[in-house]
């Protein structure tokens, strides 16, 4: 598609994109960067794990980005006790006609945007039940095979200091996770300012300023946003260089068992289209990748022993994979 004809679409983008972005500033204080990465993730289809201390508003935020794009949202409070039938559904006997038979129960899943709010505490076997939600946007149970409702969007927290009755994600999981964002303590004017809308009578309303269908058309745009073969090469060299081997970092190689998946590349890819847009400019550039990189690899990079030992985060590795790129 040539630019003259992305034009129209650029504009739906981007002005959908200001418009759900200034209605969940009206209840959510500073965050922009947050707010902004959400929502980027939110249009190229993916899912966000958001991590933080208790407290600072992580799911405050994620039902007001559900009230603002108007989508049936969920919650579920996961705990070491929820089964994946409590997650997925499950089938119960019920009386039809003086007959009795299986009938399909849908469990909370079936919605547009799921809060799984903090993921870490239920076990293994409950966290794999969303395995295909999050990558196949359906749920299979007894050989039978439902669709979810679509836009899907899957929004995790966890609790990054409390590790009592916590179980860690498995790779494959946080892999399907489209980018992982730390939210960090507000300034001390964001402090005043979220004491002084939510100590009153009465807290900001939320509009509802887009849709479903809004989404996925944004989704659509974004596949349509060109990227040079050299800033493609460029992408390709960062996500191969988070892998140990002759061409990576030194500390790569020294802290790192495995590096990012292709599924890692292809995140970048669309949310350095979606930076680009917002930019004002209907193709990648490498400084759109750049901003990208660090939330779609953060959880994607398995520590080695000495790295788990030396207590290396992975962002400091990314960012020598992206030096390196650039060499």
């Amino acid at each position: 598609m040539t630019t003259e004809a992305l034009e129209p679409a650029v504009s739906h983008f981007t002005e959908t994109f200001t418009k759900i972005r200034t209605a969940v500033s009206t209840f959510i204080v500073g965050q922009q960067e947050i707010i902004d990465d959400v929502l980027i993730a939110i249009c190229c289809g993916g899912h966000v794990l958001l991590e933080g201390v208790p407290g600072l508003g992580k799911t405050s935020l994620i039902n007001t980005i559900a009230q603002a794009i108007d989508v049936e949202f969920k919650r579920i409070q996961f705990t070491p006790d929820l089964l994946p039938s409590d997650v997925v559904g499950t089938q119960i006997l019920m009386d039809k006609g003086g007959q009795r038979e299986l009938v399909f129960q849908p469990g909370p899943v079936f919605c547009n945007m799921l809060l799984a709010d903090e993921i870490n505490r239920a076990t293994p076997k409950t966290q794999s039940a969303l395995l295909e939600t999050m990558q196949e946007k359906r749920v299979t149970v007894a050989n039978q095979t439902h669709p979810l409702s679509l836009p899907f969007f899957v929004m995790a927290t966890q609790n990054p200091i409390e590790n009592d009755g916590t179980y860690p994600l498995p790779e494959a999981q946080l892999d399907r996770f489209f980018f992982k964002l730390q939210v960090g303590l507000p300034s001390h004017d964001e402090f005043s300012e979220i004491l002084n809308r939510t100590g009153g009578n009465s807290a900001p309303h939320v509009k509802s300023v887009s849709h479903g269908a809004d989404i996925i058309k944004m989704g659509q745009t974004l596949r349509e946003v060109p990227i040079a073969p050299d800033v493609q090469d460029y992408l390709v060299k960062i996500v191969r260089g988070t892998h140990p081997g002759e061409d990576a970092p030194k500390s790569i190689n020294n802290f790192v068992r495995h590096g990012a998946s292709p599924r890692a590349g292809q995140a970048i890819l669309a949310a350095s289209r979606a930076r680009a847009l917002l930019d004002g400019r209907c193709h990648v550039a490498r400084e759109d990748i750049d901003s990208v990189a660090l939330p779609a690899l953060r959880h994607r990079l398995i520590l080695s022993f000495e790295g788990e030992a030396e207590g290396v985060k992975p962002d400091s590795l990314i960012q020598d994979a992206i030096k390196s790129a650039n060499a």
